[in-house]
């Protein structure tokens, strides 16, 4: 019943969130997350230029959030925009509703639609693997993925993460390790089981590249933004909404010569 209440998603600019709604999502954070206290938790958010706030329509309380932020990287020798989202957070009982998602590529679209010839990338660092499925499973374009080696990708996500987090970065591995006080997610949330690494290939890819995800170690990741990248999304919503699963072919009739 909860999947199916009606929730409502908006950006707030930082300097338009009160004290008010960084407690309530703060209360969400520390559901999910270990060391979270609340002021690391506001200086991180004051660092952001925004939130997407997804709230429940009929309570009117926030059910989750993402934050939001714009980085210049360069890309083939000219400007690109770096669209980063850090923490993303959804009460359990709302998994699998798409508010959120449609919310954000709503305003990617207007982004790309106002700055058509500039390329884009939606930056991403992921401590667990639904994180980490957000792009693998709606991006064309990302980097690391299992399948291939994107060179270039491989370069701006460095880029990014010299730029944003150089004490960091550990090249070798290519993780952001944060330290020991970093908050992790906690034991009871988004484990991976043996079947899961079995039966998903980049669920244990990701595990593959990122061992110590349950000390709250980060995997960079990269994904180009396109208007072929967006409209694959919306399709695959519309397809969600009207019940058919992938690779459902329509029934014909066939009319009697």
């Amino acid at each position: 019943m909860t999947k199916k209440a009606k929730l409502s998603c908006r950006f707030f600019p930082i300097n338009k969130v009160n004290i008010a709604k960084l407690v309530e999502m703060h209360s969400i954070f520390t559901r999910f997350y270990e060391n979270a206290d609340l002021s690391t938790f506001i200086k991180d958010m004051s660092e952001k230029k925004g939130v997407m706030i997804l709230k429940n329509k009929t309570t009117d309380k926030i059910v989750g959030f993402s934050t939001y932020n714009e980085v210049e990287l360069i890309h083939q020798g000219k400007k690109a925009i770096g669209v980063f989202t850090g923490d993303t957070i959804v009460e359990p009982e709302f998994w699998g509703n798409k508010t959120l998602h449609t919310a954000f590529a709503m305003k990617m679209l207007k982004a790309k639609m106002l700055r058509p010839s500039t390329p884009m990338f939606w930056l991403l660092i992921s401590k667990g693997y639904k994180t980490y499925l957000l792009m693998a499973n709606n991006f064309q374009r990302f980097y690391p993925r299992h399948d291939q080696h994107d060179h270039e990708m491989e370069g701006l996500m460095e880029q990014y993460c010299n730029k944003l987090y150089p004490s960091y970065y550990k090249a070798e591995e290519k993780i952001l390790d944060f330290g020991d006080g970093y908050h992790a997610l906690k034991a009871d949330v988004a484990d991976i089981t043996p079947r899961m690494r079995a039966s998903n290939e980049a669920i244990r890819f990701f595990e593959e590249r990122n061992p110590e995800w349950r000390r709250g170690t980060e995997l960079p990741c990269i994904g180009e933004i396109g208007m072929s990248t967006i409209g694959l999304f919306f399709k695959k919503l519309v397809r969600s909404t009207l019940g058919i699963r992938p690779g459902a072919r329509k029934k014909t009739r066939r009319l009697a010569a």
